[in-house]
């Protein structure tokens, strides 16, 4: 069967790898149907990697895919061949201090599809095939859109983080960074209630969108450096921010416009910032981190098959498996793209 797989930077193939294995007892296997391209699979396409993380075999990338069920292993239940199913990339050990915590998302042994941290490689889920145990995948309606399902895997990333601050409802929420995660965050942080999102950016075209995901405002700081003057008034303005950029400035400015006592919560990856410490201490302003996810997974899978939220707006563009590399250099224009996608088979 065909996988898209990385090799090194640019030398990305879609070539033809062992067919999946027949399903075991409790496994599962799925005809992947949509696959859609992470900031992480472009850093391995473009870098070979991120931080002292580094391909070192061959490895099918992607971790956000939907499919259909073909075949059903010993003593599955719940699930039957034809079923449209999300599949969760993340597979934690069970057994670890943090596993036994119910924080599984902080697993010492997490095996996460496409991941190279691990030897031999955690191999992705760009395949035309893959079997997985049958916990990891979610059944969503015969109806529902194997496009909108592949997007369960970024919006738990956004549920989890609203979850580090508990219910929005008539908050004000400034969102930093309007990639896919800072959009989705706009869906999640409406779903929780917010009254006001902001979202602010140094560029125009990824604004559109999160507007389109209903932001109340969309900030293009190159254009608009002064504009966040006023939420800076009184000690600030803003109830809690989503960082979701990584980016230095972004997190000072955030301490800046957060009132007193007011959450930041960090969901960017990117530089290493200098945390501006004495507004974080003279405001008491609570500021966590938010990592992946974990029981989010159903929950959105949940929330997109009931069409609780319209994620369509992140889809700019779906691509055959075969065209893999024109869709990785078309994710990797921001002025364009925002979340691309691969299709699989006829699905």
């Amino acid at each position: 069967m065909k996988a898209v797989v990385i090799h090194a930077p640019h030398d990305l193939r879609v070539e033809e790898i062992a067919e999946a294995a027949v399903p075991a007892e409790g496994e599962v296997r799925v005809a992947v149907a949509r696959g859609g391209i992470c900031g992480s699979d472009l850093h391995y396409y473009h870098d070979g990697g991120f931080g002292t993380v580094r391909i070192q075999q061959p490895m099918a990338l992607g971790h956000e895919v939907s499919g259909v069920v073909t075949e059903l292993g010993a003593g599955v239940g719940g699930l039957a061949v034809g079923d449209k199913v999300a599949i969760n990339p993340s597979r934690p050990c069970g057994t670890c201090d943090y596993c036994k915590r119910d924080m599984r998302n902080e697993c010492l042994d997490m095996r996460f599809n496409g991941s190279a941290m691990r030897m031999p490689h955690e191999q992705g889920l760009f395949r035309a095939e893959v079997t997985v145990p049958a916990e990891l995948v979610v059944r969503v309606s015969p109806e529902t859109d194997l496009a909108l399902a592949a997007l369960c895997e970024p919006f738990s990333v956004c549920l989890h983080a609203v979850n580090q601050v508990g219910s929005l409802l008539g908050k004000r929420v400034l969102i930093s960074g309007s990639g896919p995660i800072g959009c989705l965050c706009v869906a999640a942080a409406r779903l929780a209630g917010a009254a006001e999102i902001i979202v602010t950016d140094i560029a125009a075209a990824p604004l559109k969108i999160a507007a389109a995901m209903g932001a109340t405002r969309c900030i293009d700081l190159s254009e608009e450096p002064g504009a966040l003057d006023a939420e800076r008034a009184g000690k600030g303005q803003i109830d809690v921010v989503f960082e979701c950029s990584g980016a230095a400035p972004a997190l000072k400015a955030a301490c800046e416009v957060v009132r007193p006592r007011g959450h930041i919560v960090t969901v960017g990856l990117g530089s290493e910032p200098v945390l501006p410490l004495s507004l974080v201490v003279t405001k008491e302003i609570k500021l966590s981190g938010s990592f992946r996810f974990d029981h989010e997974f159903a929950v959105a899978a949940e929330l997109i098959d009931r069409g609780r939220v319209d994620l369509a707006p992140v889809l700019t563009g779906v691509f055959p498996m075969e065209d893999a590399i024109a869709a990785f250099d078309f994710a990797s224009d921001k002025a364009q793209a925002m979340k691309v996608q691969l299709r699989f088979g006829e699905n």
